[in-house]
């Protein structure tokens, strides 16, 4: 591979090295066109110099001009007054006048809207707030209240640990909500830096930055940083930068600005650069623009060979922390997704659990499920469950004579592992776990001895499809029972045109993977 010669330069003269001058008349004219893009830098990619910064490598990834962040301010604030989407808690945030109900809600729709895309938290929360209006009406609540409106949501704990906060605010300082960003972080289980910074600017207007995943796509960009923000040290330039950005006047306003950039303009794939307000202090969209000037203007050959002026870092030295690293250089078909740098996540652990739907008539011909509650810490804490049994590695195959065994404790007499019906699986990803769901049915009945109904059973209750649906119960056990029960309306109508055989129908259940023998006599 070729060496880029460098050359240091000062204020006073700037130095060149050059690999190879132009000779022919060819090289000579080619030099000519790139002079029409590249006249104020001198560059020439067919003499393959480089210019290196004169400028102090760090100042290209900071805002250090007064009247480029007040620009930068106005156009942002200007776009987000304008654009701004309708959403429930920056309705209930901007016209609620008592500071500790408007700082609740803004603290409900934070933790909501922690790993959980917008449109699915707008139902959540108007449902809490209609349940839940103040910090009093929310530490009054039982944990399994606070559960059953949260299911399906997912991330479990951050309800519990909102009715944890709400109680501790109640006992301790008589229902008031602490005032800053320090405090708020300090006294509220479950909030963190950014959790804190967004209520504290928010609700009550102090001046300070957030930094999330859209506002680290928006700054990344910006100012065209390319080092890994998962770094605890590349975090702290991005709370610095926040820092320095907020608009002292308007903080909540811009912090809720920069967040909803990213949502919506400056997304990770398919970025807007057009109707970016901020364009004009975008880095990573000049070097876009500036490439495309270059490719239009040179032969196809020369696109992007060396693309570094007097006023930017130097990232192919590996010198500045903050640029690409030489090892993943800018990719010129990413444009300004070449930024914030890919971050390499951990692969979830696989874990396979089986599990039962047990099913009993009752009086009312309504069949009732036997759920059972999850233990109070952990995965999925306090939710309810059908009975399950985490697989050990390497024992899958040996999962039907496992569950029927387990399943000993809820029935009171042995299960024979024929009696078990395969229904199919379902699949469900955790932030850091990939479980698949292994489902059998198991219909209980008296009077053929498979159950012993004056078992006591702990910390379980029977139900009907409507309570369970009602229950705290997780996606993957409402995915459980519609797989059981569509399958069921599936056999129900093959009875009609198939017959019977031995009070048993096998039916190739395509919908499942799999076939599905249940026994429906």
């Amino acid at each position: 591979m070729e060496k880029l010669h460098l050359a240091t330069h000062s204020k006073l003269r700037t130095g060149w090295a050059t690999e190879q001058q132009p000779k022919s008349l060819k090289q000579c004219e080619e030099s000519r066109l790139c002079k029409g893009a590249w006249a104020t830098r001198g560059y020439c990619p067919r003499s393959r110099t480089i210019p290196i910064s004169v400028v102090q490598q760090p100042l290209f990834h900071i805002f250090s001009n007064a009247a480029e962040i007040k620009d930068f301010r106005k156009r942002l604030l200007t776009w987000y007054n304008k654009c701004k989407r309708d959403l429930p808690w920056r309705k209930m945030a901007a016209g609620e006048a008592d500071a500790d109900k408007r700082a609740y809600a803004v603290w409900v729709s934070e933790i909501m809207l922690q790993q959980t895309q917008v449109a699915s938290v707008i139902g959540y929360y108007n449902r809490w707030m209609q349940k839940w209006p103040t910090l009093q009406h929310l530490a009054e609540a039982s944990l399994e209240e606070v559960n059953e409106l949260w299911a399906g949501l997912g991330y479990y704990s951050r309800g519990k640990r909102l009715q944890e906060g709400a109680r501790k605010l109640v006992s301790q300082m008589a229902g008031r909500m602490p005032r800053t960003a320090e405090e708020l972080q300090k006294l509220l289980p479950g909030v963190g830096k950014y959790t804190a910074g967004a209520i504290a600017s928010i609700a009550f207007g102090q001046v300070t930055g957030v930094v999330d995943g859209n506002v680290i796509r928006v700054l990344s960009r910006v100012r065209a940083i390319g080092a890994d923000p998962a770094s605890s040290v590349i975090a702290e330039r991005f709370w610095a930068l926040a820092h320095a950005l907020v608009d002292p006047t308007h903080p909540g306003d811009f912090n809720q600005a920069m967040m909803e950039l990213g949502a919506t303009v400056c997304t990770p794939k398919a970025p807007l650069c057009a109707e970016c307000p901020v364009k004009q202090h975008c880095r990573a969209y000049h070097w876009v623009r500036r490439a495309f000037t270059f490719y239009s203007l040179c032969s196809p050959s020369l696109f992007f060979c060396g693309m570094v002026d007097v006023e930017e870092c130097d990232s192919s030295t590996g010198n500045c922390s903050l640029c690409l690293p030489p090892s993943e250089p800018w990719e010129p078909s990413l444009g300004v997704t070449n930024f914030p740098r890919k971050t390499t996540k951990k692969q979830p652990r696989i874990e396979c659990t089986a599990t039962c739907v047990l099913q009993r008539g009752c009086c009312d011909q309504q069949p009732e499920y036997l759920i059972v509650q999850r233990p109070s810490s952990g995965l999925l804490a306090g939710l309810w469950e059908f009975p399950s049994l985490l697989l050990k590695p390497g024992h899958q195959n040996q999962q039907k004579a496992a569950l029927a065994s387990h399943l000993q404790t809820w029935v009171g007499i042995d299960v024979a592992v024929g009696h078990l019906q395969p229904v199919g699986e379902v699949l469900h990803i955790f932030s850091h776990i990939r479980q698949t769901y292994k489902i059998y049915f198991l219909n209980l009945d008296k009077e053929k001895g498979n159950w012993n109904e004056v078992v006591e059973l702990p910390a379980s209750r029977w139900v009907t499809k409507t309570e369970f649906q009602n229950s705290a119960t997780s996606t993957a056990m409402k995915k459980s029972l519609w797989k059981v029960r569509a399958c069921m309306h599936i056999l129900t109508a093959a009875t009609l045109n198939m017959g019977r055989s031995n009070g048993c129908i096998s039916l190739p259940c395509t919908l499942y993977g799999a076939s599905c023998v249940l026994d429906v006599s």
